[in-house]
């Protein structure tokens, strides 16, 4: 990875980073996090900030395929890897199925764990199509919900293995 030394003498590094298909290159200070290279520098703020610590799992994205609270990521780790937000499920026009079952049962809630939530259930549906409510709820167990109301958000990962 190639350092760069700004005006300021701040260590700076170019990065490559392919978010949702697409190859994004930019210069990035070495302790920026990937919420918020996606957020400031791309401008996809689907992907929230919530604890920041890495306890609520509101900032999950996938990291080639994996689930990772990116507010624990640095950009330069994910440099030359495939991130994928929840900007990155719908095809054209038409959401992803975990997306619809999401609005369907009534999973969204207040809405603000819900990207992590979905991109938890995107990656448990990928790896096992058709999980068990246990496990199901294992996939989730590192996105806190603050409405408490985890009955539907089950049921909508339920509702979207079954399809």
């Amino acid at each position: 990875m190639q350092a760069i030394i700004d005006n300021n003498g701040v260590k700076r590094y170019l990065v490559t980073i392919q978010v949702n298909g697409d190859n994004y290159t930019r210069v990035v200070k070495a302790n920026t996090l990937l919420v918020n290279f996606l957020r400031e520098e791309l401008d996809l703020t689907g992907t929230k900030k919530g604890c920041e610590l890495g306890d609520c799992g509101s900032c999950t994205v996938l990291m080639d395929g994996k689930p990772v609270n990116s507010c624990i990521v640095l950009a330069v780790e994910a440099d030359g890897r495939e991130i994928t937000t929840v900007e990155g499920l719908a095809q054209s026009e038409k959401l992803d199925k975990i997306q619809e079952s999401f609005i369907e049962n009534a999973a969204v809630q207040c809405g603000y764990c819900t990207p992590g939530m979905i991109m938890s259930a995107k990656a448990l549906l990928t790896k096992n199509p058709h999980p068990t409510e246990e496990e199901i709820r294992e996939a989730i167990a590192g996105n806190l919900c603050r409405c408490t109301g985890y009955v539907n958000i089950v049921k909508a990962i339920l509702a979207a293995a079954g399809e």
